[in-house]
């Protein structure tokens, strides 16, 4: 359910970037056609259905890539403090805790919008690795980020 409900939110978001392209080209006079040709011309064209079909299976297929799993070599309590900051860096904050697991979501309402506010961040633990997983922007962020300030800290002691 949860994978369904994230690809009707991306292909809503799709609909709204190609609408305000379309707008945009309008009201900068780049388009010779008018809203209404240009929609007849998407919808009744097989040249113009392709776009409409590439944004559902581009969103269908959304929550297959657009979310990651990444594992650290590491430890959640001992690297605590190196996670909290690797999550702000990238932009997250910690909103909750449950035993081992930490939760994080984005600082900024932007940032919430542009990632559909599905921006939920779990860092938890798994044998020896930190496992890291939720949107792929900010799992990569966050990972890439973490590496270094634990590498840093290796190097250190």
């Amino acid at each position: 359910m949860k994978n369904l409900i994230r690809s009707v939110k991306y292909f809503l978001a799709l609909c709204v970037l190609c609408t305000a392209i379309m707008l945009l080209n309008q009201t900068l006079g780049w388009s010779q056609l008018s809203m209404r040709e240009t929609f007849d011309v998407m919808f009744h064209t097989t040249r113009g259905a392709l776009l409409p079909i590439v944004m559902v299976v581009a969103a269908a297929f959304y929550p297959r890539f657009g979310f990651a799993r990444r594992k650290i070599e590491g430890d959640v309590v001992e690297h605590r403090t190196q996670i909290i900051n690797a999550m702000l860096d990238s932009g997250f904050k910690l909103v909750r805790e449950e035993d081992e697991v930490m939760y994080f979501r984005a600082r900024s309402i932007f940032t919430k919008l542009f990632l559909l506010w599905d921006d939920e961040i779990r860092v938890s633990q798994y044998g020896q690795w930190i496992i890291i997983e939720g949107v792929r922007r900010g799992v990569a962020m966050s990972a890439y980020r973490l590496q270094g300030f634990i590498n840093v800290l290796k190097r250190n002691e």
